[in-house]
């Protein structure tokens, strides 16, 4: 019954900022209500929305995470293209942003990265291997290295 995610949203504390960080991803201002402060977005050719809204002034967000899906040539390229927009990749599962990881009981490689708010970004692109418990996560690299023998 479920094709695909259709939507999700977050909270922000400055819309004016966060809408400028989502069109600097390359994702489509779709719609803007400035009385109810949100602003959605059109992601990729089947149009999945994010919706923004910002919070009132103090209020604590709360953050989120989510995935935009990636083909694996531009996932291999997303360090360097977040760098050249100001972004700075992050930090995860013990993983230097030196390249991208694979979560390897999908398996699929990944970046991450944070909006201005802290929400918790993600690029990620299906592996067409087998997955496979290694009991750790590994750079590409050695996933890689790992299914050439």
């Amino acid at each position: 019954m479920i094709n695909h995610l259709y939507e999700t949203h977050i909270q922000v504390t400055n819309l004016e900022q966060s809408i400028a960080f989502y069109k600097k991803l390359g994702l489509e201002l779709a719609h803007f209500i400035e009385e109810r402060r949100v602003a959605f977005f059109y992601i990729g050719k089947d149009r999945q929305m994010l919706g923004i809204w910002e919070v009132p002034h103090g209020t604590e967000i709360k953050k989120r995470h989510f995935a935009f899906g990636v083909d694996l040539e531009d996932l291999l390229h997303s360090i360097e293209w977040l760098k050249e927009k100001g972004i700075q990749p992050i930090q995860s599962f013990g993983k230097q942003p030196i390249e991208a990881f694979v979560h390897t009981w999908m398996p699929a490689a990944a970046v991450y990265f944070e909006d201005p708010d802290g929400n918790e970004l993600e690029f990620i692109s299906w592996l067409q291997d087998e997955p496979k418990d290694i009991g750790y996560v590994p750079y590409l690299s050695e996933w890689i290295e790992m299914h050439q023998h």
